[in-house]
């Protein structure tokens, strides 16, 4: 992993301050609700996922996890129908205050998807920079070579890409398209990364090596994951936060903690009934 001291500066993507090797920040959900239309997707959803660590959303399939991430980043609102209450807190900082820009909160809180969505023409390398243009970050090209190198070195690539950067990057496998997509949300120096089910559509050696990204990466920045895979949830969390959505009702946290307690000793049944695979 590249080192804080040989950490390239660009303008308008500030690295981690001195000594600290990290810009990781607190995320916290404050009595979210979330509506499609007239439908009401989650109710007073409140979470804290401390900085540095990873935090996995798990629950079966419809209960809001996938919304509640994409409110994390403000991408919720994209949606024509969509609305929401409640405060999403970066820092202690509400992103949907007024005064800040939507750009900004998706620049600090990155997103990567379910499905590996490089752009499929694009070389390696010019996927890796892609984002400094497209928030307007000029750099010489010594230093996006640099930070090519450290972003795809971050993710786990650098050694498996490095003599054919100039190659697209839909030629490669779909576990090497997840984590380039890793690198490109690095590039722009992102405090949190969200992550929604990353290794759904991936074998299990290219989960492996992702899973292996994600806790070299949480030392640094903070990481979200919605996962369906009980094991990974246990093999790469720190805590977690099960959703559920009974009878119709909106998507609500049941019981979140430690991921050792909500596995080892969770304290509601229904939890002790998903982990456990008795339903979901």
């Amino acid at each position: 992993m590249t080192d804080i001291a040989d950490t390239v500066i660009l303008p308008g993507v500030p690295a981690g301050p001195p000594g600290t090797g990290s810009r990781a920040a607190g995320l916290e959900a404050d009595s979210v609700s979330a509506w499609f239309g007239d439908h009401k997707v989650l109710d007073r959803v409140s979470l804290a996922m401390p900085a540095r660590e990873v935090t996995a959303l798990i629950g079966p399939s419809g209960c809001g996890k996938s919304t509640f991430l994409r409110i994390l980043n403000r991408m919720h609102e994209l949606t024509g129908s969509a609305a929401l209450a409640g405060r999403v807190l970066l820092d202690g900082a509400d992103i949907y205050d007024r005064g800040r820009r939507i750009t900004h909160a998706r620049r600090e809180i990155g997103m990567v998807f379910q499905k590996p969505n490089p752009f499929p023409a694009m070389s390696i390398y010019d996927n890796v920079v892609a984002g400094l243009k497209l928030n307007g970050v000029k750099s010489d090209r010594g230093s996006k070579d640099a930070l090519v190198e450290e972003c795809l070195t971050r993710a786990g690539l650098w050694k498996e890409v490095r003599d054919r950067l100039r190659q697209p990057g839909g030629a490669l496998s779909g576990g090497q398209q997840q984590r380039l997509c890793i690198a490109r949300s690095l590039a722009v120096r992102p405090r949190v990364l969200l992550m929604d089910e990353p290794c759904s559509a991936l074998d299990p050696t290219s989960t492996r090596r992702v899973e292996e990204t994600i806790a070299e990466l949480k030392s640094e920045i903070t990481i979200v994951i919605v996962t369906h895979n009980m094991q990974q949830a246990a093999r790469v969390s720190d805590s977690c936060a099960f959703f559920l959505a009974e009878q119709g009702t909106p998507g609500a946290i049941v019981e979140h903690g430690p991921t050792e307690a909500v596995f080892g000793s969770p304290q509601d049944p229904r939890t002790a009934d998903y982990v456990n695979g008795r339903f979901g």
